[in-house]
């Protein structure tokens, strides 16, 4: 069992706990009950140049802990002083050690949308995503059927949130752009294995179209990494562990702009 099977798994177990604290018709009705969003994630892309996407999270399968001193609210105020266009917060608590409370506490101190960073396995998980604030959901072609992206996507546009849809081949480029996926981010990391590869971004760039945003994540650690993605014609990098490692967050994304 790979590592991405394993997340998946215990997002199901974490979803079937949740259902029984609050049934899936309540958490709906709740998330319907809000304001429908206005698409602020994908709106905030669109903007010249490359955007950039920065990701509060204190650890990683592959990397184990990546900031043992965590000040969450801190961090994503740095993010958004230091001009980020939308921050990416993880929420899958046994790997990456997130919280749905970082996302809730985030999302509310801060002026730019909000992607949850999760695994995705139900629709309950994309109600709760409005709920918590979030402006975005990922959904990661690797874990879902055909018709399961359709239907998420599908309630993702009726609640007015952007869906980050991650493909690493080819083949589910295509998937993503048969359901009608607004947003595609190539993931550089194997997530089976972990290995990273900024190639990929490129080898893919040229199956999504002008009209579909190319979102480049993963292994993204340097000005001349973002040089190269910004030549393909990447509409946006998401940038975790670089940043997270930084002393100064605000002087390293300075410097990784500074490429463009």
């Amino acid at each position: 069992m790979t590592i991405l099977d394993k997340l998946a798994l215990h997002a199901k177990e974490r979803v079937a706990w949740e259902k029984e604290r609050v049934s899936s018709s309540e958490i709906e009705q709740r998330a319907l009950s809000l304001a429908k969003g206005n698409f602020a994630f994908e709106n905030a892309l669109k903007k010249p140049g490359l955007s950039f996407i920065c990701e509060c999270k204190k650890a990683s399968p592959s990397k184990g802990i990546i900031a043992p001193d965590f000040p969450y609210l801190q961090i994503a105020k740095e993010y958004e002083a230091a001009g980020a266009d939308c921050i990416s917060v993880l929420t899958e608590p046994k790997w990456f050690l997130g919280s749905d409370e970082y996302l809730k506490e985030i999302a509310g101190a801060v002026t730019v949308p909000c992607l949850r960073k999760d695994f995705t396995v139900d629709s309950y998980m994309v109600y709760q995503a409005k709920l918590l604030g979030a402006s975005a959901v990922l959904l990661i072609c690797s874990l879902l059927t055909q018709e399961q992206l359709n239907e998420y996507l599908a309630v993702c546009d009726t609640l007015g949130l952007s869906a980050l849809v991650e493909a690493h081949d080819e083949s589910e480029v295509r998937t993503a752009l048969r359901a009608g996926a607004r947003i595609i981010g190539v993931n550089n990391r194997n997530l089976k294995d972990f290995t990273v590869d900024t190639e990929n971004s490129r080898r893919l760039r040229q199956l999504i179209p002008p009209d579909v945003l190319f979102v480049s994540e993963s292994g993204v650690g340097n000005a001349e990494d973002v040089a190269k993605l910004r030549e393909i014609g990447a509409d946006a990098v998401l940038i975790g562990e670089a940043l997270m490692r930084a002393g100064n967050k605000r002087a390293t994304l300075s410097r990784l702009r500074g490429a463009l």
